[in-house]
């Protein structure tokens, strides 16, 4: 078991954001959290005229200063005042802009509890997540309506805030729900993990940590949705109440020259990215320069995609660690401590991390990599889901469902459990694999699975899309993890692709890869 509880003193940046000084983070580890606590207040609490967002809208630029985003949340918050009571849920359809970052804080505001969604999610997906939360309203643009029906209220197209004094923050504590968010369903239908107003908090160091130490003068921004955790509690939010400036720009689709251009345009210093989005911008041979952090998460890297990033970016990746039920839980620091290629960094300040085994016992060996019970980004519960809330933890710990070992202090990860490939008695983690093949020139995408053998139990199949008007040789893909991984690793079956069956996040979905797979034998 290891439990990270120190940080090294930085050196050459001038430091506005010390996990150390996090408030509610004891600095032996742990939390105290205050009696009362209300994100709206954290992520409100700066000088009116200190700039907030930095909105792309377009070809024009828009500076949202504090005072302006309160009052944009104060005017949404009065109209909700007369619909919505607290403990409503409020949904929130809108993409990357001030409004969402408004409707989320209003909601907060009245004591409500705000449910992000997706604008890629299709009618049904919508409606299904809509009706498990009980949503009363959603708020939403034009765009969103057409999506949504009846249930919507169109932020900006109706001009929806009421003028009037400023309203007082609703009394909560911490524990008190603040916000539900659907996990991406990639096994099973999607589950709404309920957390608190202490969530922000849980994030702050790590977002911190991520990004160097965030300073004076940085600012962030991610390509990833706000909708999801990634772009909500690992930039918005945390930007917002660190006073760190974040940058709104809608991309109707993610390309190389859109992403450089949002970085050079809106002066973005610090940018968290999703694994799929690294793998676009190397697949286009594009630097970015002038970036101080760079930070990822959701799949792990290699030591392949990790030098590229040297080369495009002058500088090292720092790779973080969570989910959806408690995240920012495990980071890299390159400023702190070196990178270690396959590892994705050290628990972060505040979260006991700890690779268990299965009786729920902190183990040095491969097991499951577990939290600890008072994390502050960990859920309260599953809504409405209380089988799945108590299956969900193992003792004190709270089970994620990825496979782990210690290498020294840092965290390495095996595989999601229910992706570690067992072959010839070995057990093989497929993002390695991947990795590996996504370094070869051809390669656009690819997705690695354990097949059912007689012999071997398994064998490792991978799944390539090539690149347009690539062509190569499925012996010759073997041979590029021989030469750069282990020989027992190399995958004794390759087959190629028009597409890979993916999430909205991105994501391989494995589990359709395995059922072809199986029923290949």
């Amino acid at each position: 078991m290891r439990a990270h509880s120190e940080v090294a003193e930085k050196q050459g940046v001038s430091a506005v954001v010390d996990a150390k000084h996090i408030p509610g983070l004891r600095p032996a580890g742990g939390w105290d959290l205050p009696d009362q606590l209300n994100m709206a207040h954290q992520c409100l609490n700066h000088p009116s005229d200190q700039v907030a967002l930095i909105d792309l809208a377009g070809s024009s630029e828009t500076r949202v200063t504090f005072g302006q985003l309160e009052q944009m949340t104060d005017g949404i918050a009065r109209a909700l005042l007369t619909q919505v009571l607290p403990g409503d849920r409020v949904g929130v359809l809108l993409s990357q802009s001030p409004w969402c970052a408004a409707a989320h804080l209003a909601v907060w505001k009245i004591g409500a509890i705000s449910v992000p969604l997706f604008k890629l999610f299709k009618h049904d997906a919508l409606r299904s997540r809509v009706g498990d939360a009980g949503v009363k309203i959603v708020l939403t643009d034009a765009e969103g309506a057409d999506l949504l029906g009846d249930l919507a209220e169109q932020l900006m197209a109706s001009g929806i805030g009421e003028p009037g004094p400023r309203l007082p923050f609703a009394s909560t504590d911490p524990e008190d729900p603040a916000v539900l968010i659907y996990t991406s369903g990639t096994t099973g239908s999607p589950k709404g993990a309920l957390h608190g107003h202490r969530v922000l908090t849980g994030h702050l160091p790590g977002v911190s940590i991520s990004h160097n130490h965030l300073c004076d003068g940085d600012c962030l921004w991610t390509p990833a949705d706000w909708a999801w955790i990634g772009g909500l509690f690992d930039v918005l939010m945390p930007g917002l109440a660190l006073g760190i400036p974040v940058v709104a720009a809608r991309l109707e689709k993610f390309t190389p020259e859109a992403c450089a251009d949002v970085i050079a345009r809106g002066g973005v210093r610090n940018v968290f990215f999703p694994p799929t989005a690294l793998r676009m911008l190397k697949a286009a041979d594009q630097t970015i320069p002038g970036l101080r952090s760079v930070a990822s998460g959701g799949e792990p890297l290699g030591a392949e995609m990790l030098a590229w990033g040297e080369q495009a970016f002058g500088l090292t990746i720092n790779e973080f660690y969570g989910q959806t039920e408690c995240n920012m839980v495990v980071s890299s620091c390159a400023e702190e401590f070196p990178v270690q290629p396959g590892c994705i960094g050290k628990p972060v300040p505040g979260h006991e991390v700890a690779v268990v085994d299965e009786d729920g016992n902190p183990t040095d060996e491969e097991g499951d990599v577990a939290i600890r019970r008072g994390s502050a980004s960990m859920l309260l519960e599953y809504w409405n889901r209380p089988e799945a809330t108590a299956e969900k933890f193992r003792g004190d710990w709270l089970i994620t469902g990825d496979r782990g070992v210690w290498q020294g202090d840092y965290l390495r990860f095996v595989g999601r459990d229910d992706d570690v490939i067992t072959s010839s008695g070995y057990r093989i983690g497929p993002a390695e694999i991947e990795d590996c093949l996504l370094t070869h020139p051809a390669v656009a995408t690819v997705g690695v699975v354990g097949k059912p053998d007689k012999l071997r139990t398994e064998i490792v199949k991978a799944y390539v899309v090539l690149k347009p008007g690539a062509e190569v040789l499925g012996a010759e893909l073997q041979d590029w993890v021989k030469d750069r991984l282990a020989q027992y690793s190399y995958p004794r079956e390759v087959a190629f692709l028009g597409e890979l069956p993916m999430t909205v996040t991105g994501k391989v979905i494995r589990k359709e890869l395995k059922a072809r797979a199986a029923g290949e034998v």
